[in-house]
């Protein structure tokens, strides 16, 4: 870095004008915290050598921008500049990469160290003290104008902060007391959530008793009118077997009277093959129908009839029957609908029962 070390010659910056408080506060005095505790850290583990790669190192990475300063420009530069642009904890961890890299001989320092201090015996004993007051003098005055300056912008930057620090700090109460005002209103929500959610829930459950106990009395019914279908059923069939019985034995009979009238020479002409009565035969004393014949086919007649109204009655159960199976088989559809369903669509029980 020859080409840095003349250009601070020119501009008469001196070492001990940027790094004095490097080494004397182990880079504490200007860059942030974060950086110095990995400074320190590493000072412990390598020892104080590492101070002057670490100044080596930074010089390295800001030798451009030095390049193209004057006396003031790079004064600041090493006051304000140099400090923020390790605010970012990836830089800092390049810078220190380099200068970990960086090779420094034990030897080398302690000659350079031997050297330092003669040079300096030399220059007291050889320089003027008018010259060397002067120059002295001169120096705290830049340091005295840079420090003045100094305090001037960090008195700034306070009065900056405090303005920007009670702003924000308006700002965080007001959204402190939206969010809690929020918070508040999300409570709320909750617990009204909470109790319909409760609610819900114990009208479910009811829903699933009722559609239980339902589904148990429709069986139940089912069950009955299923008896009463096979009951009404066995009787049908016993009445057609009655009926059937009875038109057997009226025909085994008319043919028994047919035979016996036949063979009486005084009935025999009253009657045709088929059964019928002759001519000029009418219902007076001389012919009386079979009082029994009579009444088996009044008997037949009302069994007949009451077959029918039985058939009757068996056609409606069993359309109630149907009918009732198909509402069971719409409620069981619905329940299984609402309860697919999110909670919060749900419909009510009431609905479900007048649909």
């Amino acid at each position: 870095m020859s080409d840095l070390f003349s250009h601070f010659q020119h501009n008469g910056i001196e070492a001990h004008m940027y790094a004095s408080q490097w080494f004397l506060t182990l880079f504490t005095a200007k860059f942030p915290l974060s950086m110095v505790f990995w400074i320190i850290d590493i000072v412990l583990c390598l020892g104080t050598d590492f101070v002057f790669q670490m100044a080596v190192a930074l010089l390295k990475d800001a030798r451009k921008e030095l390049l193209q300063l004057d006396f003031e420009g790079i004064l600041k530069y090493f006051r304000v500049t140099m400090p923020k642009k390790y605010m970012d904890e990836e830089r800092y961890k390049q810078l220190f990469a380099s200068a970990l890299g960086i090779k420094i001989s034990p030897k080398k320092l302690k000659k350079y160290e031997k050297q330092f201090i003669a040079l300096k015996e030399k220059e007291a004993q050889l320089e003027d003290p008018v010259e060397r007051f002067t120059r002295e003098n001169k120096r705290l005055l830049e340091a005295n104008m840079r420090l003045e300056g100094e305090n001037d912008a960090l008195a700034h930057e306070l009065v900056t902060t405090k303005v920007t620090l009670h702003s924000r700090l308006l700002e965080a109460e007001e959204e402190i007391d939206a969010l809690k005002t929020q918070l508040q209103l999300n409570r709320a929500a909750l617990t009204e959530a909470e109790d319909e959610r409760e609610s819900l829930k114990t009208e479910g459950q009811q829903l699933k008793d009722m559609w239980r106990k339902s589904l148990e009395e429709c069986e139940e019914e089912k069950k009955r009118h299923t008896a009463i279908i096979e009951e009404y059923k066995k009787i049908c069939s016993q009445l057609d077997e009655r009926s059937q019985k009875l038109k057997d034995d009226l025909q085994q009979e008319l043919v028994e009277i047919k035979r016996r009238i036949g063979t009486c020479e005084k009935c025999g002409p009253l009657f045709t093959d088929d059964g019928q009565t002759t001519e000029g035969v009418g219902t007076g004393d001389g012919f009386k129908t079979s009082v029994k014949v009579v009444d088996t086919e009044k008997r037949l007649r009302e069994l007949e009839l009451e077959l029918a109204k039985t058939k009757l009655i068996l056609v409606e159960t069993e359309c109630r029957a149907q009918d009732l199976e198909h509402k069971l088989s719409s409620f069981v559809a619905a329940v299984a609908l609402e309860e697919s369903k999110p909670w919060f669509k749900r419909k009510s029980l009431n609905l479900i029962i007048d649909k």
